[in-house]
């Protein structure tokens, strides 16, 4: 298997975490992907087609088009690394895929979407055929780098408030209280401005980041203590913190830990 990745210059930069390229087979599994509130682009180039699972049986798929948008998650979503793909894709910094779209990010929210209905068949085909002359993988991440630079409307950035709201609810420590307190608009007014970039409310963004940070503190240990845990990462109680795990991973924390791959964000069936 080939796997690659590539970190876009800025402006890129501030919207996009990393662009990766794989090619071949991975050891075959069903992986529940875990959400984290960030929307990712996906094309398969292997074949124009990619699966999309069922959530709660992963032996039930459909075939959808083979270039996809994945919205902003708040639920997981399903893998099968057995089949072959030759992917490109790229994932946004959350409320980081606003500027390539017309579209508010809360119509897309847990959406997986045909990239041509957000950019029309002319254009997605168009980067596809254009991906598939590349002859080396870095060209295909400058042809990648440079068609998504065409897309991004600079002239429409993040809402201020939303880019300060975002710098202080990464680590789920700052509530959406005391950052409305900090940032001069109603509750009501920045809600519906988070809601548009990011995809989710404030709320929902805060819960989520809030288990990625159990997920990342426990990604190396070999052994956990689950009470601090949930005292570190800001949860009220033990109870909080188990039925918040549940609801963004399908497992309960003890699962999990017996369940998690190299990536804590990918858990296997």
């Amino acid at each position: 298997m080939i796997a690659q990745t590539y970190l876009p210059a800025a402006p890129l930069s501030d919207f996009i975490q990393v662009m990766w390229y794989q090619d071949g087979y991975q050891k075959p599994s069903i992986e529940r992907v875990l959400p984290d509130g960030s929307a990712t682009l996906i094309l398969n180039l292997c074949e124009d087609r990619l699966p999309i699972f069922q959530t709660d049986d992963p032996t039930r798929f459909y075939y959808s088009s083979g270039s996809l948008f994945y919205g902003a998650h708040s639920e997981i979503f399903v893998i099968n690394t057995a089949l072959p793909m030759t992917i490109v894709g790229v994932q946004f910094k959350p409320g980081g895929a606003f500027p390539f779209f017309t579209q508010p990010g809360d119509t897309l929210r847990n959406q997986i979407v045909p990239l041509d209905v957000l950019w029309g068949r002319l254009l997605t085909d168009e980067l596809r055929d254009r991906l598939l002359t590349t002859s080396s993988i870095r060209q295909l991440f400058q042809i990648m780098e440079q068609f998504l630079l065409h897309q991004l409307r600079m002239d429409d950035p993040f809402h201020p408030a939303v880019r300060f709201a975002l710098s202080q609810f990464q680590n789920g420590r700052h509530t959406v209280a005391s950052v409305t307190n900090q940032i001069g608009l109603s509750q009501r007014h920045f809600i519906q401005h988070f809601r548009q970039e990011v995809g989710l409310t404030p709320k929902l963004f805060c819960r989520l980041q809030r288990f990625q940070h159990v997920t990342r503190l426990i990604q190396k240990k070999q052994v956990v203590h689950w009470a601090d845990v949930a005292l570190t990462c800001g949860y009220f109680d033990q109870a909080h913190f188990i039925h918040d795990f549940q609801t963004f991973s399908g497992l309960n924390p003890t699962a999990y830990f017996d369940q998690r791959s190299d990536r804590p964000n990918h858990v296997i069936f």
